[in-house]
């Protein structure tokens, strides 16, 4: 018989890469994590049988959290911008994933909010905003995880979501300079927003960020999103017990599944009031010459 193990399988879904480790109920990483890049595009099974594959080498665990890029509730997927157009909506993932890993207990939450559970200090209002394919958002008071809001798709500028601000295509389009630019902006409209204690800015663009930056801002760990994993398994406002609705029937409208930021895309036409973004906005909350 297996000897039994509070080990956690901390798996970390992106839009670029697919990682997983085993984690102990610290956080503290059990051997080396596993990595493949995500298949685009990505539907729900292709997914389910690519983690499957890549947790198989990792040693034992009593239980699993996973981190995915959009919008989740009650271990059913809503959206899932980064991945594939169709196939997501309503997709029960957590429970798809835990039937293909031996039916062990599976904790699913947006992979921004595993990330900042894997960075906050548990004081205050603290929030994380990671930088990857796209940005991700998790807001957090006295260590209490809030309701997820897809601030991505949200607009920052007339024509422009987070996502497209200052997503990992929008850093390789305009380059780093600019991109940093519009990052400052960004941690200024977060500011006015939450008035946080705190911002941590994780994901694996994070060693593209070359800011002065005020003390209340930190640079996280990429690995966040697996440390988060045994946090996960910590946070008492987690309501595993309450029982998945079916999806609804109203339609939603869900951004499209974007293609990885190695991919490059075609260039498009675009109108010359498009063209000129904000890039040149002074931050909210700073004065302006009348």
């Amino acid at each position: 018989m297996a000897k039994e193990t509070s080990d956690i399988l901390a798996i970390d879904i992106g839009g670029t890469g697919l990682k997983a480790a085993i984690v102990n109920p610290s956080g503290q990483m059990q051997g080396e994590r596993v990595r493949v890049p995500t298949p685009h595009p990505c539907p729900p099974d292709l997914l389910v049988e690519t983690l499957v594959e890549l947790v198989a080498p990792l040693s034992a665990y009593g239980r699993i959290s996973v981190g995915f890029p959009g919008l989740v509730r009650h271990g059913r997927i809503l959206t899932a911008p980064h991945l594939a157009p169709e196939g997501w909506d309503g997709f029960p993932l957590g429970q798809k994933l835990a039937a293909q890993l031996g039916n062990k207990p599976i904790r699913l939450i947006n992979d921004a909010e595993v990330q900042g559970l894997g960075l906050i200090k548990g004081k205050g209002i603290e929030l994380a905003l990671t930088l990857g394919t796209g940005a991700g958002t998790a807001v957090f008071r006295d260590g209490e995880l809030m309701p997820h809001m897809e601030l991505a798709h949200h607009p920052i500028t007339r024509t422009k979501t987070y996502d497209d601000y200052i997503g990992e295509a929008a850093r390789e389009k305009i380059g780093n300079k600019r991109w940093n630019k519009r990052l400052r902006h960004v941690i200024d409209v977060l500011f006015v927003l939450f008035h946080y204690d705190h911002l941590y800015l994780g994901g694996g663009n994070t060693k593209h960020v070359k800011l002065a930056l005020p003390a209340n801002v930190t640079l996280g760990s990429n690995d966040a999103g697996l440390d988060g994993g045994a946090a996960l398994w910590r946070l008492k406002n987690f309501h595993e017990s309450e029982e998945a609705p079916e999806p609804s029937s109203r339609t939603r409208t869900s951004p499209k599944a974007k293609a990885p930021a190695t991919a490059k895309p075609a260039a498009t036409a675009k109108s010359s009031r498009k063209a000129k973004i904000a890039d040149k906005a002074t931050p909210i909350g700073k004065k302006t010459k009348a």
